[in-house]
């Protein structure tokens, strides 16, 4: 890649996204300057395409996976848990990540809480330095990421868990989990105030293009303790579970990797050579991974399933959503092979072993995969292996050497606090909801399914 194509993904740091539709010093610089009409648009159109992968995508994905009587509950609490956040969002959400607050890098204040300032003239800088988009496409493509979040760890705890305790866990997990974690690895002041004070994750040069840590390993831990403190569904492992119906759980992954492009290449915050690199990306892993998966399971059980290569489709996806504008296309390549067959495994043998019940394998998929993906990222991007490498905003030039070792230990650091965040975090907030309106329905309420208990109603009638 060309220097310009490089500093539009330094640090992209994740997807980040962060950019300075926080800085106020920035705004202001650009007072005569006007957002870039192209950017916008593709800003907007990858918004929507977020929407897609979530409702319908993941809700369809998920709702194919579980047992007929329970479809309507996934479906619902998928979509209750997307518009619950998109409310929040701009209540206090926004504010909280993407500014700067008394407690500094940790989390943000509530300098924009209802979204105060930001109308349709205030703007929002890119990755390049005098380049803007409106702030509120901004908001809104942010907003996305921050309600399909939660909706993953729906997966783990399918089946069994009370809706009163979505509703609730929904809005405190975001407030207290998500939030924070987003602003540690995405706040800074962008191109225009570089050296103003930024999350902590950033701070120490973690990279995440598109939500490694903040969105798939944080839910994914987060379903992980939620299965754990819910409780395994009634006849786990002693009755049939199957899926009700693959053909859904099929449509729901190609919404899943379509709406994908808009996750990935719209992190780039604009429409450019970083996003193409994103979207050849998330083409390459997304199918190397589904491939992977297909032939590891054709070798440990001597066929291949419909429900194992969407699985490693979508394993792929997770795994190159940090390095999405990071890595070239071999690096991506790499990361999709690997994530097939480890994630396989963490989904078969580990999950088996241990004996807990993560119903849709939330954290096999996401928590595993986006490790695999956060670390591999500190490995993908250096120049040497076809990566973007980084770029020094102070010196406004390529930064002088890429040191992998010293940036996988980074990128460690990162996951590592992401997970004791996100599982101390989580575990407070189940035993919380547990304590106010409990988490599990009644045997017999289990045993007729959620559709009919918490909704009184059946997906199919006959």
């Amino acid at each position: 890649m060309n220097g310009t194509a490089m500093r539009r993904s330094f640090r992209l740091v994740a997807s980040a996204l962060v950019l300075a539709s926080t800085s106020a010093g920035a705004a202001a610089e650009a007072v005569s300057a006007a957002a870039d009409k192209g950017d916008t648009a593709w800003m907007l159109t990858a918004t929507a395409l977020v929407v897609l992968m979530t409702i319908p995508g993941l809700a369809l994905f998920y709702g194919g996976l579980v047992r007929a009587k329970n479809m309507l509950s996934v479906l619902m609490q998928v979509f209750y848990a997307f518009s619950a956040v998109s409310v929040i969002w701009v209540l206090y959400g926004y504010s909280l990540t993407f500014t700067g607050g008394s407690a500094g890098s940790v989390i943000g204040g509530f300098s924009k809480a209802f979204l105060a300032g930001v109308g349709p003239a205030a703007l929002a800088e890119t990755f390049s330095k005098g380049v803007y988009i409106p702030e509120l496409a901004f908001v809104a493509f942010q907003m996305t990421f921050a309600a399909i979040t939660p909706g993953l760890i729906v997966g783990s705890i399918a089946e069994r868990m009370r809706f009163p305790a979505v509703a609730l866990f929904v809005p405190l997990w975001s407030t207290l989990v998500y939030m924070p974690i987003a602003h540690m690895v995405w706040f800074w002041g962008g191109p225009s105030a570089a050296a103003e004070p930024a999350g902590y994750l950033y701070s120490l040069g973690a990279l995440d293009f598109a939500g490694g840590t903040v969105v798939h390993i944080n839910a994914g831990i987060a379903g992980l303790i939620g299965a754990l403190m819910v409780g395994k569904r009634i006849g786990y492992r002693s009755e049939a579970m199957a899926p009700h119906s693959l053909t859904m759980t099929l449509i729901g992954a190609s919404l899943l990797w379509v709406g994908w492009f808009g996750f990935n290449a719209g992190s780039a915050l604009e429409a450019n050579g970083t996003a193409a690199l994103a979207v050849i990306n998330t083409f390459v892993a997304t199918a190397a991974a589904a491939l992977s998966w297909l032939a590891v399971e054709a070798l440990v059980t001597g066929r291949g399933s419909l429900l194992g290569i969407v699985t490693g489709a979508v394993a792929g996806l997770v795994a190159v959503t940090p390095a999405a504008g990071l890595a070239g296309p071999g690096g991506a390549l790499m990361l999709g092979l690997l994530a097939g067959g480890v994630c396989f495994y963490f989904c078969s043998a580990f999950k088996n072993r241990l004996g807990y019940d993560d119903a849709l394998d939330v954290f096999g998929v996401h928590c595993v995969g986006g490790i695999l993906g956060a670390i591999g990222t500190g490995i993908v991007a250096a120049p040497a292996l076809g990566g973007t490498g980084l770029w020094d905003y102070a010196a406004d030039s390529p930064a002088a050497g890429y040191d992998i070792a010293g940036q996988t230990l980074i990128q460690i650091k990162a996951v590592v606090v992401t997970l004791i965040w996100s599982g101390i975090g989580s575990a407070l907030i189940f035993k919380l909801v547990d304590m106010v309106v409990g988490l599990r329905v009644e045997t017999d309420e289990e045993r007729e399914g959620l559709d009919l208990v918490d909704h009184g109603e059946r997906a199919y009638n006959y």
